[in-house]
């Protein structure tokens, strides 16, 4: 080994989905919208100023803070932009988690967490999910350096009550507690509204799922003023414009238009609970998915194998191969015919199976 090398930091990256580009492919593995963003965008977009792009963006994001604030009735102190949901939870965690004791996170979960932790050096412990893959509140009452899980969970889809958030933030007053809503808008109840009760509350949202724009890489924390000052802080001392001009334009186009939001919102959902139908029909189970996907095993068919039969079809679908979930697929929702294709496909997979 050369002299160097041992000074390098290694760390085993998270894995994201798969983002093939096969033509007439059926994605249904990185749970994004099948639904275009808002019908503004496309005109925002040709109508760019190009002469903006020979100056930095603004550093305080203050178009797009401010209409994520009007959008749920906030002040502008209390929100913070970053570069997707990921470039804001990993400031977070920079902020936030700056203590010799374990923050604390479900064992089954979105698997940045433990890179993150590992990568900050931060200490951590996993919480097992129970047997329904549900979040028990009283493991969370330990003293600990903060906690964070998504609600809904992913990759389950199941999702917690408010009073449940609040027993948590209850039990942990001296801590921060994150709640990580990206799939929040597909069945639950936000956390926004108890934002101005619990001063140690933050909670992350972003554009890639419900808001159609995975590509703009917007994400966004709400909390009380000393939080999003702490955040900024932390921001400015190591890259003061992080996001890009046209992803401030088009992405107060999309929080303005409410109505199309919820639209794209509900027909998911309905997508969602027909696909649920569809597959309990074929005998697969599932936790009550409160998201954009569906986590669903079958009995008598192993996950893998019909991951590779779909893949074979051209859909692509997600396989975790981890401890207690290695059975299981994660389906996003895409649209009516994108999931009617997919239950054919699965229905030929079952039919071979039984011949």
């Amino acid at each position: 080994m050369r002299p160097w090398e041992d000074k390098i930091r290694k760390v085993t990256p998270y894995v994201p989905g798969e983002q093939p580009k096969i033509k007439d492919i059926i994605k249904l593995n990185t749970n994004e919208n099948p639904y275009p963003p808002a019908p503004g965008v496309a005109k925002k977009l040709a109508n760019l100023d190009v002469n903006a792009f020979t100056k930095y963006p603004d550093p305080n994001v203050s178009d797009l803070v401010n209409a994520i604030a009007s959008f749920y009735g906030l002040d502008a102190s209390q929100v913070f932009v970053g570069v997707g949901s990921d470039d804001v939870i990993a400031q977070s965690f920079m902020t936030f988690f700056n203590s010799d004791k374990p923050i604390m996170f479900p064992d089954i979960t979105y698997s940045f967490y433990d890179v993150w932790a590992k990568l900050f050096n931060i200490p951590y412990e996993t919480k097992p999910l129970n047997d329904s893959f549900e979040i028990c509140a009283s493991d969370y009452y330990g003293e600990n350096g903060g906690i964070i899980f998504p609600n809904p969970n992913a990759p389950t889809g199941v999702a917690v009550s408010l009073s449940f958030i609040e027993d948590i933030l209850k039990h942990n007053k001296d801590v921060i507690v994150i709640i990580d809503e990206a799939y929040v808008d597909f069945g639950t109840k936000s956390a926004m509204s108890l934002i101005n009760h619990y001063d140690n509350l933050l909670v992350v949202q972003t554009f890639s799922k419900s808001r159609s724009a995975a590509g703009l890489r917007i994400g966004y924390a709400c909390g009380n003023p000393e939080l999003i000052a702490a955040l900024n802080a932390v921001k400015q001392s190591y890259n003061s414009y992080t996001m890009n001009y046209p992803s401030i334009v088009l992405g107060v186009e999309i929080v303005n238009d409410r109505p199309y939001f919820e639209k794209c919102c509900k027909q998911v959902v309905d997508t969602r609970e027909k696909t649920k139908e569809a597959l309990s029909e074929l005998g697969f189970t599932f936790p009550d998915s409160k998201t954009n996907f569906i986590f669903a095993t079958h009995p008598k068919y192993d996950a893998k194998e019909i991951f590779e039969y779909l893949r074979n079809n051209n859909i692509i679908v997600r396989h975790f191969n981890a401890p207690r979930i290695d059975n299981y697929l994660r389906i996003s929702i895409g649209t009516d015919a994108q999931m009617n294709r997919l239950i054919d496909v699965i229905k030929e997979y079952i039919s071979k199976k039984k011949a």
